[in-house]
């Protein structure tokens, strides 16, 4: 209680121009605001990039806080929340963007090589967030060339679930980091001995 009432003290000192309160404030908040950014964006920069933007707001619009909503702590949190969503929501837009319009021909002289590393990447990644039997399933039928045959004698279970596992993991992976058109331009739609 005593700490939201000096931290609100702080803020009505930024209001009115105060630069010593901020850094004091500053000092107080930061690594609580670092700590909550860095479990979204899991990136040092981005987080330092996002704690500059949040104090940067607080100093503009420190008259913002309201104290009948919570304390100067669970403001700070949910403004660094919404920020983080935020900025990966943007990061994600210009990427699915920009793979558009590489995968579509649109920026003429497009790097191959700088996409098929890109979209190795996104793959990677979107890999090791699926189950572990849907990730071996896809990794021996689309990086290791076994048929669904092989893989389910190799995996000892049912062919049917084989596809399953081969047909869900790629769907998690979707959902994942949205392949756009991996898919769609051959990558996950061969045979294998279906």
């Amino acid at each position: 209680m005593k700490d939201n009432r000096e931290s609100i003290h702080l803020l009505q000192s930024i209001s009115q121009g105060s630069r010593h309160a901020f850094d004091i404030f500053y000092e107080k908040y930061i690594q609580f605001v670092y700590n909550i950014a860095f479990q979204y964006t899991k990136d040092h920069g981005e987080t330092e990039d996002l704690c500059h933007d949040i104090f940067l707001e607080v100093l503009q619009k420190s008259d913002q806080y309201n104290p009948t909503k919570g304390s100067v702590r669970a403001w700070l949190a949910v403004k660094t929340k919404s920020r983080s969503l935020d900025r990966l929501r943007k990061k994600k837009a210009l990427l699915t963007n920009r793979l558009e319009e590489l995968l579509n021909g649109e920026e003429k002289g497009a790097d191959v090589e700088f996409l098929a590393q890109l979209e190795q990447s996104i793959i990677m990644e979107a890999l090791k967030s699926i189950p572990n039997e849907q990730r071996e399933a896809i990794i021996r039928s689309y990086f290791q060339g076994e048929t669904h045959r092989e893989i389910a004698s190799t995996m000892n279970k049912p062919l049917g679930s084989i596809k399953s596992l081969i047909r869900y993991g790629l769907n998690n992976m979707r959902k994942q980091k949205s392949l756009l058109h991996w898919v769609q331009s051959g990558g996950g739609e061969k045979n294998n001995g279906m």
